[in-house]
């Protein structure tokens, strides 16, 4: 009975095959970086984002106060939804962290405002850093492979797991999206069915309407018999 033949160099093991896939996306799918941005004296800026429901959103913000100022950083932070409900909010901010679960897919918005009187254009404005994370991405595995003891392969298990629930709800959504948006242009081509035949026929009538009128007019002027 002749041997199995043992798996060439560089090619992966048959268990494997079935990662690869998740492995290479997670791969592309890098962590993201931090938003730095000026703000000027006396000014509000605002980041806003789209997020889906039941996600665990966190930050960590830092306000440098521009070089040569003789006070402090002084800003105020302020996280709202659409509908206006303040999620997270710190005045005088200067460094810290926030963390919220979002109820509903919504917009949300963080915003921040300057307290520094408007320079003379020789004072540099604040220096904003703002790191934000959803998702996968707001998770923090290491504590997670403390607490249940998992090995690093689990763990990185653990992650490729919850990135690809996270992708398929994505498109999960993105299909009811479409569903929704297929739904609202039939409805709007049946309307505007319905209401070109009304209007064809309101033409119809008041053409009909005018060629009666008009003949009634000209035989009472006895021009036509």
């Amino acid at each position: 009975m002749p041997l199995p033949l043992p798996p060439l160099p560089g090619r992966p093991r048959p268990g494997w095959a079935p990662l690869l896939p998740l492995l290479l996306l997670l791969l592309l799918v890098g962590p993201a970086r931090p938003i730095s941005f000026q703000l000027p004296g006396k000014a509000r800026k605002c980041l806003r984002e789209e997020i889906h429901r039941d996600t665990l959103v966190t930050g960590e913000y830092e306000i440098t106060a521009p070089p040569g100022s003789s006070s402090g950083p002084s800003a105020n932070l302020k996280i709202t939804d659409s509908a206006g409900h303040i999620l997270y909010a710190k005045e005088d901010a200067t460094k810290g962290k926030f963390a919220f679960t979002t109820e509903d897919y919504d917009m949300f918005e963080a915003c921040f405002e300057s307290k520094l009187p408007v320079g003379t254009g020789r004072m540099p404005d604040q220096l904003v850093t703002l790191d934000m994370k959803h998702g996968v991405e707001a998770k923090n595995y290491e504590e997670i492979a403390k607490v249940e003891k998992l090995k690093p392969l689990e763990v990185e298990l653990r992650r490729l797991e919850d990135l690809s629930e996270s992708i398929v709800n994505d498109f999960a959504y993105m299909k009811k999206r479409e569903e929704e948006m297929r739904d609202t242009n039939e409805s709007t081509n049946t309307r505007v069915l319905y209401f070109s035949i009304f209007s064809m026929c309101c033409l119809i009538g008041l053409a009909t309407w005018q060629v009666f009128y008009l003949r009634r007019f000209f035989k009472a002027k006895k021009l036509i018999e």
